[in-house]
């Protein structure tokens, strides 16, 4: 059964109600059901292009818990460390409707929920042995202590198999006690891994460094082995250990309807190209391409490809 997985993935899934007209949500009466959770939208994408997804996480034994399940199936991502919890409820979120490319206003409602409760507990050493990658990022660390404690230990066991590991900051501050302290941890987990995937703000507020290539360098001398940043309506920029080095330029979108997961789309672009072999570069475009995919649409995971999608474009 070893590397019978391709990546595993630790995080928080919601209930997601999107509203179906613009304004204030104040005033919306009409929502679609949806999931949510940026790990989640990562494990969901990289499924969806043929990879072999586990998914690590804890959620109520509600409706929206066994929705969040029956959602995982229907990807056909493996739910063996999903723990259905009969103590506590899984969080939801509201979202409104933005047609103007602006970002639309995000409501959560999560506190202690049963995913905060993941804990070092929640690790499955024989699951965890069959996955040749770990995927972490800022917003599991940010859920509770214990939930930090867990992707600390998953990351120390995986790194000691000699298997690969990617984060991606995905900042939450509103998550965290304070700046200081956030900025402590994620570092904590960066240095630990191969490849780093912040935007170019978080790059800035994590290393202190103002351009890409010296947060890029921030990371490199600390062992990681690429960084990529993404910059916005300049696409991306790369260096690695090596000293290979780049500006990726972006893919052009003509109508912007939903700038949130357009991060998690990026990730699954690198993160799929990298473990089928391809070069940084091509995984780079590959993340630009399904990154601009994602933000044409409403949801947070309806524009990731299938891999007959990907071909077409």
């Amino acid at each position: 059964m070893h590397n019978a997985l391709d990546v595993i993935t630790i995080g928080e899934a919601m209930a997601m109600f999107v509203a179906t007209e613009t304004g204030d949500l104040a005033d919306a009466g009409h929502f679609i059901k949806r999931a949510a959770g940026a790990e989640l939208n990562v494990a969901t994408g990289l499924s969806r292009l043929g990879l072999k997804v586990s998914w690590v996480s804890r959620v109520g034994d509600d409706s929206f818990g066994r929705f969040i399940l029956n959602t995982l199936r229907q990807e056909g991502i493996d739910t063996r460390c999903v723990t259905l919890d009969g103590r506590f409820a899984t969080g939801f979120q509201l979202k409104s409707k933005a047609e103007d490319g602006t970002d639309p206003i995000v409501e959560y409602f999560r506190k202690g929920s049963a995913a905060s409760h993941l804990s070092p507990e929640d690790f499955n050493a024989d699951i965890f042995s069959q996955a040749r990658h770990l995927h972490v990022s800022g917003v599991a660390a940010a859920l509770s202590a214990t939930s930090y404690s867990l992707l600390e230990h998953a990351v120390a066991r995986m790194k000691a198999q000699n298997k690969t590991i990617s984060f991606d900051p995905n900042l939450r501050p509103v998550l965290w006690n304070s700046e200081a302290e956030m900025v402590e941890k994620l570092n904590r987990l960066a240095f630990q891994s191969d490849w780093v995937l912040p935007g170019l703000k978080e790059g800035v507020i994590l290393t202190g460094q103002r351009t890409p290539e010296g947060i890029a360098d921030f990371y490199l001398q600390r062992g990681v082995k690429a960084v990529v940043i993404k910059t916005g309506a300049d696409g991306a920029w790369f260096k690695t250990a090596s000293g290979e080095q780049g500006a990726v330029a972006p893919v052009k979108v003509e109508n912007v309807v939903d700038t949130v997961g357009a991060g998690d789309g990026f990730a699954v672009g690198v993160l799929s190209a990298l473990l089928e072999g391809k070069t940084l570069p091509e995984a780079v475009r590959r993340g630009n391409a399904i990154g601009a995919m994602a933000i044409q649409v409403p949801g947070d995971s309806e524009g990731l490809p299938t891999r007959a999608q990907l071909g077409a474009l």
